[in-house]
């Protein structure tokens, strides 16, 4: 029993032994990375978003649209696709766009009226409207931001990389992500962010709206990230 005992101690050391040298090797192949400096450490990207407060609410207007959003998420909005007659479903219900326009809304900027008035001007822009514009559902349709903030805002990466800062700062509060395939759907940049310096995504999908870390992750990729620009606002809607 006590040969057994001995034996039966060196087997489970030697699985130790492995275990740790194989965890050893995973850690230093992760370190490597070119996107890793350091794994265990918590990335910090610097704040690059527009120091501008157009509404004068003391409010820098891109952490108004995440506020705004977050909002959303605290309440979680419900999910809840419908059409409604003058375009805004009630507070407490909504989809993924309606998370944007509430956004919007909170930085004062009337997205609806500016996507309603560009869809009349460039309908041929709009595939999505089929040319037979409604504006009672138009600015929550998912393609038609797309192509809104495509002609109207900054374009930018696509691409995430975690731990990777010089292309995490491409990724600011306040911005846009849309995709498209296999479906639908569109949120707004957090001002939070994990520890490998991935933002979070305030957003609506089933079955309410949330603040969620990964969308990287996700099985949708980003097919498009926008950022308003503020200081154009005045310039569009006098258009």
């Amino acid at each position: 029993m006590k040969k057994l005992a001995k034996i039966s101690l060196f087997l489970c050391a030697v699985i130790i032994l492995f275990c740790l040298f194989i965890f050893r090797s995973e850690i230093n192949s992760f370190i490597k990375s070119p996107y890793v400096k350091n794994p265990l450490k918590k990335v910090k990207v610097p704040d690059d978003y527009a120091k501008i407060d157009k509404n004068n609410n003391n409010v820098f207007d891109p952490i108004d649209l995440v506020n705004a959003a977050r909002e959303e998420a605290k309440i979680k909005t419900k999910y809840k696709s419908v059409y409604y007659v003058g375009g805004y479903p009630p507070e407490g219900e909504g989809v993924c766009t309606d998370v944007i326009w509430r956004a919007f809304k909170g930085a004062s900027v009337d997205l609806k009226t500016l996507v309603d008035n560009d869809i009349s001007a460039n309908i041929k822009a709009y595939p999505r409207v089929n040319n037979s514009p409604d504006p009672n559902i138009d600015f929550r349709r998912v393609p038609n931001l797309n192509v809104f903030f495509q002609r109207h805002a900054m374009n930018l990466t696509k691409e995430i990389k975690p731990f990777e800062v010089d292309n995490l700062k491409q990724w600011q509060p306040g911005d846009i992500v849309v995709f498209l395939e296999p479906y639908e759907h569109i949120g707004i940049i957090s001002d939070k962010r994990g520890r490998d310096g991935v933002p979070y995504l305030i957003h609506n999908s089933t079955p309410h709206a949330s603040e969620v870390a990964n969308f990287n992750l996700w099985r949708a990729k980003v097919a498009g990230h926008y950022r308003w620009e503020f200081s154009d606002k005045s310039k569009l809607e006098q258009n």
